[in-house]
């Protein structure tokens, strides 16, 4: 089955400063769908079973070595077994040389051959945990998605409710504005999301009766960040004086986004309410928790009630549903 989501070979190589030797079409049309990478030596040996020709080959010193050493019938060979393949593309590592008989090859079986002058290991951990952003799942929420304290903070509300003002004032106070309007989530490894801005609207924030502005030109760099991990999500909701809310931080809510529980509180709405203020202690008051205090059980313990257990509940699932035939 095809995997759900591509990244071009063009936006490895411009993200990676990678350099083309060879490209049987514009690498913009080349995609690549798998999140690992493999070190093809055992295929190059001989073996060639479980080998997965939809992941980026690297050939480092050690393959580069092994492939000198061969006489020009047995590299003639161990080139036609792998190449015919068709693997998605070939890196080469330390800026080595692979030599005109390999290009040749590629270029037989139309196969993209790309270079870094990077060591052979730290270049893979930084394009696994590339392709791992760049392929995770995903989905879009409307929101706004800040860092306070070095926390990242999503605030979440129906249209009009305060979330892009509230933002502003926080902007004001010192944190930084990753994305307004729309929010990108991203399921970076099993206990993380990322979140960060569609390229359209990056740094742009609309603000009713002001119109749209750029928060990276007004307030600057220091202002803004690319991407942010989700530590806890805001609901702004307007008050409802039928609803009951939690008033000591008794419960633990939950948002299971794509898999990950992210802590989740509702935060009411009224007129003279300072919101910055108080996300801003919603995220340091998270922080703690993560840190292992937690000031309600505390209390809870001061006034004898040691066996005290806060209600955890998960109150809403967010799931993503993309669609396969369209490359991001």
């Amino acid at each position: 089955m095809a995997a759900p989501y591509s990244v071009s070979l063009q936006k490895i190589i411009n993200d990676n400063s990678y350099e083309v030797l060879f490209s049987p079409k514009s690498p913009s049309d080349i995609y690549i769908s798998a999140k690992d990478v493999n070190r093809p030596g055992l295929i190059l040996a001989g073996f060639e079973d479980y080998f997965d020709p939809e992941r980026i080959q690297i050939f480092g010193l050690t393959e580069i070595g092994y492939l000198g050493g061969l006489s020009e019938k047995d590299r003639s060979l161990c080139f036609d077994r792998f190449f015919k393949t068709h693997p998605a593309a070939v890196l080469i590592t330390r800026n080595l040389s692979p030599g005109e008989d390999f290009l040749e090859f590629a270029k037989k079986y139309s196969v993209p051959v790309i270079r870094t002058s990077d060591p052979t290991s730290s270049n893979m951990s930084t394009l696994i945990a590339y392709l791992a952003v760049e392929l995770a799942e995903r989905i879009t929420r409307h929101g706004v998605l800040v860092e306070v304290s070095g926390e990242g903070v999503l605030i979440v509300g129906d249209s009009g409710v305060g979330k892009s003002e509230t933002a502003v004032e926080l902007i004001k106070r010192g944190h930084r504005l990753i994305a307004d309007d729309a929010v990108e989530l991203r399921k970076a490894s099993s206990k993380t999301i990322v979140g960060q801005a569609p390229d359209n609207i990056r740094h742009y924030i609309e603000v009713r009766g002001i119109g749209i502005i750029n928060a990276r030109q007004i307030f600057g760099l220091g202002a803004v960040k690319l991407s942010e991990k989700i530590d806890m999500v805001i609901r702004l909701e307007p008050w409802d004086p039928q609803k009951v809310y939690d008033r000591m931080g008794l419960e633990e809510n939950y948002i299971n986004i794509l898999g990950v529980r992210v802590p989740a509180t509702v935060v009411p709405v009224t007129p003279g309410r300072n919101l910055a203020v108080i996300i801003e202690t919603a995220a340091i008051s998270n922080r703690q928790k993560k840190m292992g205090y937690n000031a309600a059980q505390e209390l809870m313990k001061s006034l004898g009630m040691d066996d005290f257990e806060p209600v955890k509940q998960e109150i809403e699932v967010w799931e993503s549903s993309p669609d396969k035939n369209n490359p991001i």
